[in-house]
């Protein structure tokens, strides 16, 4: 499925006001997982309360240790710091990369901002090479923008 054609799919999702708020963002997951090839693992990081940390929210794929990250700690605590999306075509190319399964090759993690603040992040691993295009990049940002309404 091409990316733009999941832009209403994602909407509706997260319209659902009969679901919580984990309930629409693992929906939101599991329907990226399930219709991007290379999307092999999906979930959400935020904020935790007040401590300079991540944890883990709604997420589809192989369980992972790292239900805590530490702001500035791999990829997703870059980000927590940057406030920037992070590409990453080659995961064993990074010194600062927490390897959550062998299996991964590339990640992209996109920040979440709720009124200017940095609230948390999609973050995606692929099992591909360097899959992940401006397409992809262009395309989580719609996402994590339609998150953030839900959670303002």
């Amino acid at each position: 499925m091409d990316l733009h054609d999941l832009r209403p799919e994602i909407k509706s999702i997260l319209s659902q006001e009969n679901l919580s708020v984990d309930e629409r963002l693992l929906k939101v997951c599991e329907t990226l997982e399930a219709n991007i090839s290379y999307y092999n693992w999906v979930g959400f990081y935020f904020k935790n309360g007040d401590k300079d940390e991540l944890k883990l929210g709604p997420y589809v794929g192989e369980p992972t240790d790292h239900t805590i990250i530490p702001f500035g700690k791999g990829i997703c605590g870059q980000v927590a710091v940057s406030n920037e999306n992070f590409v990453v075509p080659d995961v064993s190319a990074q010194d600062n990369y927490i390897a959550c399964s062998i299996t991964v090759k590339a990640e992209i993690v996109i920040p979440i901002f709720v009124n200017g603040n940095n609230i948390g992040q999609i973050d995606i691993d692929s099992n591909t090479p360097d899959p992940f295009t401006k397409a992809d990049e262009q395309f989580l940002e719609f996402v994590c923008e339609a998150v953030a309404t839900l959670l303002a």
